[in-house]
């Protein structure tokens, strides 16, 4: 990653946010399509149509603006599972409509699986910040799921282990469904998730 700083003299604060929020958003699109390393600060300034200048004074380096798209990314999970989540009504069904808002999402044409996965796998090794990023968004899901178990499960070693077990159905159910192409893992991890539900439940 690149760490140049055309604009080191201006400050991040100078750029509107308007202007901002159109880098993030061609950025998260060129980097879920095609990959964190493989596009550059200069494509991304193209693509968003602001001057190299203004680029860097939003976003000094690489590192920041991949943070900044993966900190998108977390708020627009939080509001897609909570959506689903909201429209149930009892703890189980809460539990079972994670997996329904997987497979809307898995459907649609754009899916590539889990950016915070993708951005881990290409540069968790060598970026801290990413790596902290993709950790932090894991367990603030799981503190997620864990909330609604221990609704379900008055038992709270067991709903603990309920949360644990259905946070890792979804994010396996996000890395197959990116392999094969299709949302049938979700449905999968539905049925599984009923089964570990009833048995924690009972």
């Amino acid at each position: 990653m690149t760490g140049t700083t055309a604009a080191a003299g201006t400050a991040a604060g100078a750029v509107a946010p308007d202007t901002r929020a159109q880098i993030v958003e061609v950025a998260d699109e060129l980097f879920y399509t095609r990959g964190f390393q493989s596009v550059g600060m200069d494509e991304i300034r193209t693509g968003a149509g602001v001057s190299l200048k203004k680029l860097y004074a939003a976003f000094p380096g690489k590192d920041q603006l991949i943070v900044a798209v993966l900190a998108g990314r977390h708020d627009l999970w939080e509001h897609g599972i909570e959506q689903a989540v909201d429209r149930a009504t009892s703890p189980r069904d809460k539990l079972l409509a994670m997996y329904d808002f997987l497979e809307s999402w898995f459907g649609d044409d754009t899916f590539r699986g889990c950016g915070f996965i993708n951005a881990f796998g290409e540069l968790g090794a060598t970026s801290p910040a990413v790596a902290t990023i993709a950790r932090e968004h894991k367990e603030s899901f799981q503190r997620y799921v864990a909330g609604i178990a221990a609704q379900a499960v008055p038992d709270a070693a067991r709903a603990e282990e309920l949360a644990a077990q259905l946070a890792l159905l979804a994010e396996g159910a996000q890395t197959t469904a990116a392999i094969a192409g299709d949302a049938t893992p979700a449905r999968h991890a539905r049925l599984a998730a009923a089964v570990l539900i009833d048995a924690a439940t009972r």
